[in-house]
């Protein structure tokens, strides 16, 4: 009997894959693991259900032989993941209740570097604020033409001090990662492209088959391999996931102060926020 047929006995997938999800859709389809946010009513936000359910079906990537990629997408046309459920956190004052009663996104970040496998960013709208560190944190992005990218925390009372910045200045360069976080612009897909923050852009409707293509182009080389390359890549910025904890403490505390809210309750009443009264240089 070999190590896999011996896990199978022990760790049936085909009864795990049975997990009912409500905010994300996952499949199989062949050596693809397809996750798909499912909240299109709120342009893919994510609240701490949506992450808890996105850290499960990493999990079941991981632990499923069959699978040799994960292909990370959003639902319908308009949006890949506009990141933190800011209308949830206006109404509760965080991103609503979790499975183990705390929001998970670090461990999210951290989950989708270290599962051994290409994870593969097909980015099939907006990618902004959080959505757009999640794309920034894939192995690959795939984008397609009608994707528009970029930051939007300092405009909601939002921050990502950890891989959402540092990595993405190691992918795009210092100067133009300091440009996405402080003027919140948007990019478009071949400007994305330019910058080296996508790997490749298509037509809308050939987003998802490219997607599949470089899943079953990797499917056919050493997984070991793949494995380490991985983890070598990783290991020359696995110091930011101190800054990333660092930072994910400090945005908990952030998140529900005066400026903080401000930004979120702005958002939600759709007027411009107001950030004067909070300016202190001491």
């Amino acid at each position: 009997m070999n190590i896999h047929s011996h896990i199978e006995e022990r760790f049936d997938m085909n009864d795990l894959m049975e997990q009912k999800f409500d905010d994300i859709t996952y499949v199989v389809e062949d050596a693809a693991a397809i996750v798909t946010i499912n909240r299109p009513e709120r342009y893919n936000a994510f609240r701490s259900q949506t992450v808890d359910e996105l850290i499960t079906a990493f999990n079941l990537a991981w632990s499923d032989q069959r699978v040799r990629a994960v292909i990370l997408t959003g639902s319908g046309e308009k949006a890949f993941c506009t990141g933190g459920d800011v209308k949830q956190r206006a109404e509760t004052g965080d991103y609503g209740p979790s499975e183990l009663g705390r929001f998970r996104i670090g461990d999210l970040h951290k989950l989708m570097r270290d599962i051994p496998k290409p994870v593969i960013a097909a980015v099939n709208g907006i990618a902004i604020g959080g959505g757009h560190v999640l794309h920034v944190i894939s192995d690959v992005s795939i984008a397609s033409e009608t994707a528009r990218f970029g930051q939007a925390g300092p405009r909601v009372g939002s921050f990502d001090a950890g891989f959402g910045s540092a990595y993405l200045s190691r992918v795009v360069g210092e100067k133009k990662a300091r440009e996405i976080w402080f003027w919140c612009r948007q990019y478009t897909a071949a400007e994305a492209l330019d910058m080296g923050l996508v790997n490749k852009v298509v037509p809308a409707d050939q987003l998802l088959a490219e997607a599949k293509s470089w899943v079953a182009e990797v499917a056919a080389l050493s997984p070991t391999a793949i494995r380490f390359l991985k983890q070598s890549f990783n290991a020359d910025t696995d110091h930011q996931a101190g800054f990333s904890n660092m930072a994910m403490t400090a945005l908990d505390i952030f998140g529900v102060s005066p400026e903080g809210m401000e930004g979120a309750t702005a958002f939600a009443a759709k007027r411009p926020a107001d950030f004067a009264p909070h300016v202190n240089w001491h």
